[in-house]
């Protein structure tokens, strides 16, 4: 088995990223609008990674993991979107953002390593109903047009956002589809009150699990941090390490991984995300420094 010291390397992350990707949600959420500010704060960083675009996501792609009436009604604005609102910039948006996941997906199984849609709003998403800011559940609809293409036999869902992704739960269960995924959140093993140390310590026994996965799809929540107005559980250093353990984890297991950022609502004092772009740019750090062969 190789390990994260001796596995090939990629001399530039795979980034899927497109100004389409783009919206004013008109919400609480910066989910909509966070890909162009997270990917200038890593060029700006100088992380080595390379920008491509993105395929949007086809009607028959997302009628695999989504009813059909739903589908056609929130593309066209005659329903509400998950950010609770008819925004055709958001409706415009949402083929480029679960586009992209699939897309890092498809990558990641070609380079055998990892590639990046730095994207949210997924998770919340059921088979015919969106909301907690997510319309279109992208993990599943990469899940299920990987599967349908025959290029795997079964994906992982980690997610580590705050939130259960009750969405993606419901879409399985409705499909009975839970042969064909392992879907797992932190709520399934605490319940109840968080327990940041004894996460740390099961989640490397909780990422050798992904083992019989042919990709992981990672979602690396920025929401758990301690100081979140909607999360409240883990230290900067220990979502860093969350981060390392997981990268480290599947490059040793040998199961590639597309990950995207999920969740993260923090603010600073002039009303700037830049303390969630901040943990982004940490979880990137530790994607080059099992991934990249020049680490930053």
């Amino acid at each position: 088995m190789m390990t994260a010291k001796s596995l090939s390397r990629l001399e530039a992350i795979p980034v899927f990223y497109a100004e389409t990707m783009v919206a004013d949600s008109e919400s609480y959420s910066p989910s909509a609008a966070k890909p162009k500010a997270v990917v200038a704060a890593w060029q700006e960083f100088g992380f080595p990674m390379t920008l491509k675009e993105p395929v949007p996501a086809s009607l028959e792609q997302f009628e695999l993991a989504h009813d059909e009436v739903y589908v056609e009604e929130v593309l066209t604005c005659a329903t509400e979107n998950g950010f609770g609102n008819r925004s055709p910039a958001v409706a415009s948006s949402l083929p480029y953002t679960s586009g992209a996941m699939l897309a890092a997906a498809r990558e990641a199984l070609g380079n055998g390593l990892v590639a990046v849609a730095p994207c949210s709003g997924f998770h919340h998403a059921g088979y015919d109903h969106g909301g907690g800011y997510c319309t279109f559940n992208g993990l599943m609809v990469t899940a299920l047009t990987l599967i349908d293409e025959g290029l795997v036999r079964r994906v992982g869902i980690l997610d580590l956002d705050q939130h259960w992704g009750d969405g993606t739960q419901n879409i399985i269960d409705h499909l009975g589809a839970k042969d064909r995924l392992r879907h797992y959140h932190p709520r399934m093993d605490v319940r109840g009150t968080y327990d940041a140390a004894r996460f740390l310590r099961m989640l490397p026994d909780t990422v050798r699990k992904f083992g019989d996965c042919d990709i992981v799809l990672y979602q690396a929540g920025a929401d758990p941090h301690i100081d979140d107005p909607l999360g409240g559980w883990l230290t900067t250093k220990q979502l860093q390490t969350r981060d390392r353990l997981v990268f480290e984890g599947l490059a040793e297991l040998g199961v590639p991984v597309a990950w995207n950022l999920a969740g993260g609502y923090q603010r600073d004092k002039t009303g700037s995300i830049r303390p969630v772009l901040q943990i982004h740019e940490s979880t990137m750090k530790e994607c080059v420094q099992v991934y990249a062969t020049k680490p930053g």
